[in-house]
């Protein structure tokens, strides 16, 4: 397994595997072609024998001139619970230092146990919202109306 910058020619092969992925469901707006194009640098595929099985998109904040940010993960369902996440994770939060960014914010649903379990898990904190949702502090329409968020923080050593 080998983990590579994602390229602007990995729009259309990875495009159409995120709603399979995701059992169907309409994933792709979450990645427009733009992310490839313009966070190459900050963004991976991870391949086994040329196929892709894991992604990261993120970048650098451009108000935050020490912040980077994690838009979007996907691990193929067969390599699930193979620290596929963790690897993007930890390589990601290597590229950023090198940028001089030394935190690291991210979003997810507070209905996404596994995923709020995984963030906690490797260090980061959730911030303090303007709610509370199932004793979890959310942002309001963090992801749009209606779609209140967890955001979180990681500080890199």
């Amino acid at each position: 397994m080998n983990i590579r910058s994602l390229q602007s020619s990995d729009y259309a092969i990875l495009s159409p595997l995120i709603n399979e992925w995701w059992g169907g469901q309409n994933m792709s707006d979450r990645l427009p072609k733009l992310f490839f194009e313009h966070f190459t640098n900050t963004s991976l595929i991870m391949e086994n024998d040329g196929e892709i099985i894991g992604f990261l998109v993120g970048f650098l904040s451009q108000s935050q001139s020490n912040e980077a940010f994690i838009h979007f993960v996907g691990v193929h369902p067969n390599y699930r619970k193979q620290n596929i996440a963790k690897r993007l994770y930890d390589v990601f939060f290597h590229v950023v230092k090198q940028y001089n960014r030394n935190i690291v914010k991210c979003v997810t649903s507070p209905t996404n146990k596994v995923s709020i379990a995984f963030h906690t898990n490797m260090g980061f904190r959730m911030e303090k919202g303007d709610k509370t949702i199932d004793n979890i502090s959310v942002y309001t329409n963090y992801g749009g109306e209606n779609q209140d968020r967890i955001l979180f923080c990681k500080i890199l050593e």
